[in-house]
Parts: C-alpha cells; sequence; structure tokens
C-alpha cells in the first residue's frame, strides 16, 4: 500500500509491471458522485491488482464504502452500503472493448495517463441504484401522521371527471 496515492495512474504501465494499488479516497472529492450524496463525509476503500492475462491488460479489485444516498421518495439519508468486486479491462478502441472476455467491463483509455479517482467513482455509479429508496414505505418528509393520512386519503378519492360538465349539457340538450 503507497502512503500516499498518485493522483494519475498509467494503467497499461501499471498492468505490465503486475502493480497494486490500495488505498482510500475520500468521498468529498467525487464530485459526480456528490449529487447523489445526502452526506459525503467517509471514504472509499479500494484494493486494485493490475496485470495481464495474454494480452489482455486487466484491472481487478474491490471497491467497499458505506454511502447515505439521498430517498427518492423522501429525500433523507438512505444508508448504501458497496461492496464491488472490479473486473475491467484496459483497452485503446471500441473493437477491443468488443472483443473482451464477457465478465470484463472495458476501461478505454485515450490518454496514457488517467486520474485514479475517476475509476473508482464510475465504478461506484455502476452500482449504484438509479432510484435508490427506504426500504420501508416512506412518505413526503415534514408531514406528521394526520397530514400524511390525509394525503393519502385524498389521493385515493374518486378524481373529478373535467367532461362531467359536457355529459350534464347533453343529457339536458342545451348544446
Amino acid at each position: 500500500m503507497l502512503d500516499r496515492l498518485p493522483e494519475y495512474i498509467d494503467p497499461l504501465h501499471l498492468a505490465d509491471k503486475r502493480g497494486e494499488l490500495k488505498g482510500r479516497i475520500s468521498l468529498s472529492n467525487l464530485d459526480r458522485l456528490a449529487e447523489m450524496l445526502a452526506d459525503d463525509k467517509g471514504s472509499v476503500a479500494f484494493d486494485l491488482f493490475f496485470g495481464r492475462e495474454g494480452r489482455l491488460a486487466k484491472i481487478e479489485g474491490r471497491i467497499e464504502a458505506d454511502l447515505e444516498l439521498k430517498c427518492q421518495n423522501c429525500l433523507q439519508a438512505v444508508e448504501w452500503p458497496v461492496n464491488s468486486e472490479v473486473k475491467l479491462g484496459i483497452v485503446t478502441s471500441i473493437d477491443q472493448a468488443n472483443r473482451l472476455p464477457e465478465d470484463y467491463e472495458p476501461l478505454l483509455i485515450e490518454e496514457e495517463k488517467v486520474l485514479l479517482k475517476n475509476i473508482i467513482e464510475d465504478e461506484l455509479l455502476l452500482v449504484l441504484p438509479a432510484f435508490p429508496k427506504h426500504q420501508h414505505a416512506c412518505l413526503i418528509p415534514n408531514l406528521g401522521n394526520s397530514d400524511a393520512d390525509s394525503v393519502v386519503n385524498s389521493e385515493q378519492s374518486a378524481p373529478q371527471n373535467p367532461f362531467s360538465i359536457l355529459a350534464n349539457l347533453k343529457k339536458t340538450g342545451d348544446l
């Protein structure tokens, strides 16, 4: 494990050297993930092994984090533990990506060096739910039980038909 993680890495060079990167990145450094988080305190732990399997340069490892996402029903915090396996094939073209083994996701490298935090953040974003929600039935925030019951009851009442006036006119013949 490095005392200080590099900001930029060369994945192909690390694969040739059979390198390993192990460490933590603060959640506050992951800009794209921030909008989904209720709280950006904490960090992401990762352990990545770089290597080659024949001509395939690859990254394998694990990413672990305890995230607090925003519930899409009540906008309160939802605890979401992440323990994800990483299997990336390092490619330089779409053609190479199409030839990857089925259990590998492509990591398209357009430049020699890439941001380490972007690889970690991409993997986190891929394993998160599109609409995180609590396991229990949560309602609109800041409503007491009586208000919540009235919201539920008003939603269950039959909606008024906007064409009911036309139906009455048709019956009376005042058209």
